[in-house]
């Protein structure tokens, strides 16, 4: 899988124009804020996410302009194909392949990508709300069925807090808590399950990334942290069962605090080093090296999924690493479309470009 081209009007601070990235690496460099990582997040877009910033769509719009228009021309599943993508404040709309697009959900899967910027450090640094979004976000470029149940698990968990806060006030709402019980355990076990597998594949192969990265003198740990036990075997009936317990055992709690305590919306993945949680007491490369070897291990399991290779999207990685760190971080990307960032041209590559004011000007 790779870009043919992107064409972009209205968004943040790029001038209007179209890219040509090369089929191999690709750098985009120049001095901070004149549009490197824009270039990356309106790619990323095609992916059927948010920004990776955590912007908002109205945010992704030029300054005292009504839209954003974006255009992707790009190779996957033999053929080539296109995205086309319009942004206005409270809505976005698509075409896949020239035929419109009832929400963005359905635009996941069919371009892929992995990105590693700055932000991504909050994998290891902040609270596990995102550790489950890496994990669901990678998911849904593998399943797209999954961000589907993902959605409905979201939406069923938002009835049931909604009448959580209305049961001290109507009791004899409470034995309605039974239906919205039954669907949360449903739709969680299914949820829960697919964590729990992604989460083996992933620290396999991210165990082997970061002792590359360390060469070999610390060993990397994940494990995925569920409110239910004996997560290696049970299935999915089973974890519905337990699901669907502790929502009961945990009701009056939930009643007294207005919202579900207890669920697949509060699981971790635990990251650790030497047997040592990251978070805590590792230091700031280790951090990064942590989220670089699982950014490198989705990388290569969507590969696996789908049968060809993601595109990669590296925002100003490179300037935190040694030399042999960026050596065998780029090894390990041959075969790949990747797209790095910095400030200067520090590596060769098959094709390079200098942002400047928002402008794309091709290097000598």
């Amino acid at each position: 899988m790779y870009i043919r081209t992107i064409t972009f009007e209205n968004y943040r601070n790029l001038q209007s124009a179209a890219f040509f990235p090369a089929e191999g690496i690709n750098v985009i460099y120049g001095d901070n804020a004149q549009g490197k990582t824009n270039l990356l997040e309106s790619i990323w877009l095609f992916t059927g996410g948010r920004s990776f910033r955590g912007a908002k769509d109205s945010e992704l719009i030029a300054f005292q302009q009504p839209y954003a228009h974006l255009h992707l021309t790009f190779y996957a599943n033999e053929r080539e194909q296109n995205i086309d993508m319009t942004l206005r404040p409270h809505q976005r709309t698509a075409l896949l392949n020239d035929v419109p697009q009832n929400n963005m959900v359905q635009l996941v899967g069919h371009f892929c990508a992995v990105v590693f910027s700055p932000h991504h450090l909050a994998l290891v640094r902040s609270g596990p709300e995102e550790r489950r979004h890496f994990i669901d976000a990678a998911l849904c470029q593998i399943q797209p069925a999954y961000a589907v149940r993902l959605n409905r698990y979201k939406r069923v968990l938002h009835e049931r807090n909604a009448l959580l806060k209305d049961v001290p006030y109507h009791r004899e709402l409470e034995d309605m808590l039974d239906i919205w019980n039954e669907r949360l355990a449903e739709e969680g076990s299914y949820i829960a399950l697919e964590r729990q597998r992604y989460t083996r594949l992933l620290s396999e192969s991210a165990v082997q990334f970061y002792d590359g990265i360390s060469g070999g003198k610390e060993l990397l740990q994940l494990t995925y942290k569920t409110v239910f036990q004996g997560t290696e075997d049970l299935d999915r009936e089973e974890i519905k069962q337990q699901l669907l317990t502790a929502f009961i055992q945990r009701q009056k709690d939930d009643i007294a605090c207005g919202y579900t305590t207890t669920g697949i919306h509060r699981d971790d993945l635990m990251v650790k080093i030497n047997g040592k949680e990251t978070r805590s007491y590792g230091s700031q490369g280790q951090q990064r090296s942590a989220v670089l070897a699982m950014k490198l291990a989705e990388a290569f399991l969507l590969g696996e999924a789908k049968r060809e290779k993601p595109v990669i999207l590296l925002d100003d990685v490179l300037s935190e690493l040694d030399t042999n760190r960026q050596q065998y971080l780029l090894t390990k990307l041959e075969g790949f479309q990747v797209l790095i960032t910095c400030c200067e041209k520090e590596i060769s590559a098959a094709y390079s470009v200098r942002m400047q004011d928002g402008q794309i000007i091709i290097a000598e």
